[in-house]
């Protein structure tokens, strides 16, 4: 866990308490040392957060201190949660766990009455992991991945048909449609935009090649050849 993240969790943990927290708690939630803790709460009173305790004792925000609240909406929040389930049940474990994360701190700073309602959201999105949806998860952060470093990749890919095609693509965006994935990219096979289903890749693998923001071929190009109801599948 990232030491920014863990600063958040602190302050979340003890807003509202009207006991001091033991360290030790701490560091079971957080999956840390002692000495970590005692650090980032350290760390976090030199800050300005009005934190007070020690070692040995405990921790708690001082009398009639409070973190500011963020300006959410009940119905805001709501979204913010039902969104995070989204990607959490859908994405893959890189984006899932970034959500997750990004929710814990905004949780964080949150009023009770806030907090308790994004928890009675009944809107679910459960996350099944077995083998087979892991290994696709898998997949969505590795296209993920050749999307941000521009990796040209080399794939074999079995079409709607079941047909078999060797292609070497330039990939440049994926999107969710409500049930499946598609990886948008240019075809150097098909010397066109075209768009691909994960599930349908065979075997993928990065060439070791990086390409270029070209005019007519990049992701802006490919946005208006879609806008322009292109729709491309293989």
């Amino acid at each position: 866990m990232r030491r920014a993240d863990r600063l958040f969790l602190i302050i979340h943990a003890l807003r509202g308490r009207r006991t001091a927290l033991p360290a030790r708690n701490l560091a079971e939630t957080l999956g840390v040392s002692l000495r970590t803790v005692y650090r980032d709460v350290a760390d976090l009173q030199l800050s300005g957060v009005p934190i007070e305790g020690e070692a040995g004792v405990g921790y708690v925000l001082r009398k009639g201190s409070d973190i500011p609240p963020l300006m959410f909406t009940a119905d805001e929040l709501e979204s913010l949660v039902v969104g995070t389930r989204f990607v959490r049940a859908f994405a893959g474990d890189r984006l899932a766990a970034g959500a997750q994360a990004a929710l814990l701190k905004i949780e964080a700073v949150l009023p009770p009455e806030l907090r308790e309602r994004a928890s009675r959201t009944r809107i679910y999105a459960p996350v099944w992991r077995d083998q087979g949806k892991a290994d696709f998860a898998a997949r969505i952060d590795s296209l993920h991945a050749a999307i941000e470093a521009r990796h040209v990749l080399r794939m074999e890919y079995s079409d709607e048909a079941g047909k078999a095609s060797e292609r070497e693509i330039e990939p440049l965006c994926l999107a969710f449609w409500g049930g499946k994935w598609t990886l948008g990219a240019w075809c150097r096979l098909r010397e066109g935009f075209r768009n691909f289903r994960p599930d349908r890749i065979v075997l993928c693998i990065a060439s070791g090649e990086r390409f270029d923001d070209r005019p007519g071929r990049n992701l802006e190009a490919y946005l208006q050849a879609v806008g322009g109801n292109y729709t491309g599948l293989e």
